[in-house]
């Protein structure tokens, strides 16, 4: 399961689940003088000035900037999938499935030597394991490796903190195979997308105890399985340094050392003009686009963005938006295009709103379902007034109480300030109060997002190449399971929906059903999608094999410096 990470509206979230970020996400590249909007031809590209492996230079360190430390190292607990974790976890824990340039899944080798369909009903996926795959405890990889991680995540036990069950609760039994290193996953309901499942993989003793599930990793790995080995964590000057692992089996990585540290949004360009770190994500800043275009020595990298923006509502009864009515009507008072054009205007040509909750632009399953709560400020107004919701003086009330909406933004976050501002200003005009809570970043997810603590929060989510399976757990909603559901907001005919095109293994039907619930969605006010996010990266012209990686999984041992 690849949950959907998660960025601050510069952050962002990832795998079996989507990746969250803050507010600002990914972004590529200038076409004169702007970045190119994202369409069906620029899928399947990168700008990584990419260079044979013989050819990067031997040492380095690779500087790389954060927006926060990891809250848990244990990715697949609630408080795993961010996008920043994601980096640092590429370098040292298995992915047995990564994207190509083209979008393409691909079997990991340095993990696996196989995975493959070997029956379709019921399924049966049979992996063959790389022999010389170790953890860092010596450990040979193992089928119970995978018995575990399906065991605490597929739902059953519902001690384990987990951030989604999507294709675990479809499994019925893990077995050894004919062979030690042959794994055999048998499923009691299909599940399409299952290259997503055990990507990360983590080893047995991770996940066989609830209590280490949820709290051992919380401040460090304790096992990892990758080119790269932790050297240092450092929660004061908040770093990470990643080394080279002695013990890697696969091509060996050209860089010595990478160093990742927190920095703030509105320090990136500063930082690297002054050599403080090798690149940074433009995402939606103005300023940190022209700045680099300036910068000596800086080149600007583009490929398509698979991250998006938006703001999320709280359906939880503690909250003024528990009313589904009430959601829909402050929705039609936020026009998308505001947004797109204001924040990317200077970059982006032609900036557009995101009408999908799914599919990115310039996709082909991509379809605008954003009907049901298209901006309309006159029938806000009017469906307010019908749920008595009256203008008094500047705002409205009800029984004596005035309707505020709390919305919750990263602190020190230029994007997430500016969002807050245009949403402030464009419910003002049909009454309604929003109060920004702004909350450090690194305690933004893990006390206030994850926990339901918002009537609204803004956030970015970063699409996986698994775009069906990732998004379940934000809009299933499960009684007994938060998921990645934060707004607690959802129904049975959209959970069915669900459950039938993850099941479904015919790709056009499988897109059609999830079109369909998409649509279920926007009418239920769950989040509003404002625009996708560019793609480019300001990056060190020196810097090869790294840059925008656009739909691809990047390689951590080709990537270095120029010769």
């Amino acid at each position: 399961m690849n949950r959907r990470r998660w960025t601050g509206i510069a952050a962002s979230v990832t795998a079996g689940a989507l990746l969250l970020s803050a507010c600002g996400g990914d972004t590529d590249g200038p076409g004169d003088g702007g970045l190119q909007g994202t369409d069906q031809a620029s899928q399947g590209s990168w700008a990584i000035n990419e260079k044979p492996y013989a050819e990067v230079k031997q040492g380095g360190e690779l500087k790389w900037p954060l927006d926060a430390l990891p809250d848990n190292w244990n990715y697949n607990q609630l408080n795993g999938p961010l996008v920043d974790h994601d980096y640092i976890l590429s370098s040292i824990i298995p992915k047995l499935h990564k994207a190509d340039k083209a979008g393409k899944i691909v079997i990991n080798k340095d993990y696996l030597e196989s995975a493959e369909l070997t029956s379709p009903d019921p399924q049966v996926v049979t992996y063959k394991l790389n022999p010389a795959a170790k953890w860092s405890d010596g450990t040979a990889f193992s089928w119970e490796d995978f018995d575990a991680q399906f065991k605490a995540l597929n739902g059953t036990n519902k001690e384990y903190s987990v951030s989604g069950t999507t294709g675990y609760e479809d499994i019925e039994k893990v077995e050894k195979g004919a062979a030690d290193n042959e794994v055999v996953v048998t499923f009691k309901n299909k599940f399409a997308e299952w290259t997503s499942l055990f990507s990360p993989l983590y080893p047995k003793s991770l996940n066989s105890d609830v209590k280490n599930f949820n709290e051992g990793w919380a401040t460090e790995p304790k096992v990892t399985a990758g080119p790269f080995k932790i050297e240092t964590i450092d929660q004061t000057a908040k770093l990470v340094s990643v080394v080279p692992d002695a013990n890697w089996w696969g091509q060996k990585p050209k860089l010595d050392k990478i160093t990742f540290r927190v920095v703030e949004r509105a320090a990136l360009a500063d930082s690297l003009a002054s050599g403080a770190i090798d690149w940074y994500t433009i995402g939606s800043s103005v300023d940190n686009f022209q700045r680099a275009k300036g910068m000596p020595g800086i080149e600007v990298r583009e490929a398509p963005g698979k991250s998006y923006n938006h703001l999320t509502f709280n359906g939880a009864p503690s909250s003024i938006l528990a009313d589904q009515k009430l959601r829909v009507a402050v929705t039609k008072a936020l026009d998308p295009a505001v947004y797109a054009k204001g924040i990317l205007g200077p970059i982006v040509a032609d900036a557009k709103p995101l009408g999908n909750h799914f599919f990115l632009q310039g996709t082909a399953a991509y379809v605008d379902n954003s009907a049901p709560v298209k901006a309309d400020k006159e029938a806000a107004k009017t469906e307010l007034d019908g749920l008595g919701w009256k203008l008094e003086g500047e705002f409205r009330k009800k029984d004596g109480k005035q309707l505020d909406i709390r919305l919750v933004s990263t602190a020190g976050n230029p994007i997430s300030e500016q969002i807050g501002k245009l949403t402030q200003a464009q419910l003002k005009e049909v009454g309604v109060n929003v109060v920004i809570d702004a909350q450090p970043s690194a305690t933004f997810f893990s006390d206030f997002v994850n926990t339901g603590n918002f009537d609204m929060v803004g956030f970015g989510w970063s699409q996986t190449p698994w775009p069906i399976s990732s998004s379940k757990g934000i809009y299933y909603l499960n009684p007994d399971s938060v998921n990645q559901n934060f707004g607690r907001i959802g129904s049975d005919e959209i959970n069915k929906l669900l459950d039938e095109a993850n099941a479904e293994l015919d790709d056009a039907k499988r897109t059609e059903l999830t079109n369909q619930a998409d649509k279920l969605i926007w009418e239920a006010g769950h989040h509003l999608p404002l625009y996708q996010v560019p793609g480019a990266r300001a990056t060190r012209a020196t810097l090869v094999n790294f840059g925008a990686f656009g739909v691809a999984d990047p390689d951590y041992t080709a990537m270095g410096f120029a010769g």
